[in-house]
């Protein structure tokens, strides 16, 4: 099974806190780590906007994203949230493990 970090930025350390509760509490996540002080630059309903944001980095397993997509989209103030995901093309053996397990379902 394949291990993935997802990034999803956040507008506040509130908002970055809860989505990442609840990721790691319904077994979505194995682990959520948040990245204060960040800026971002982009273009939104053409405008160019830059913002002070929280990027979490999300630890999964790849037959949860689409579950883990979802969850964000419904706790995230964002009308489009960033979710991106990519595969951990190499790491600890063991955390990977660790990943994948603890980010199975609750069965």
């Amino acid at each position: 099974m394949t291990a993935l970090i997802v990034y999803c930025s956040c507008p506040d350390a509130a908002t970055a806190d809860a989505i990442a509760t609840a990721l790691v509490e319904e077994r979505l996540a194995a682990c959520v780590s948040a990245l204060p002080g960040m800026r971002s630059t982009y273009r939104w309903q053409g405008q160019v906007e830059q913002a002070q944001e929280v990027l979490l980095l999300i630890k999964t397993s790849a037959p949860r994203l689409d579950a883990l997509s979802a969850r964000i989209r419904a706790l995230h103030p964002y009308e489009l949230p960033e979710v991106i995901a990519v595969e951990a093309a190499g790491g600890l053996a063991p955390y990977l493990q660790w990943v994948v397990e603890q980010s199975g379902s609750d069965e």
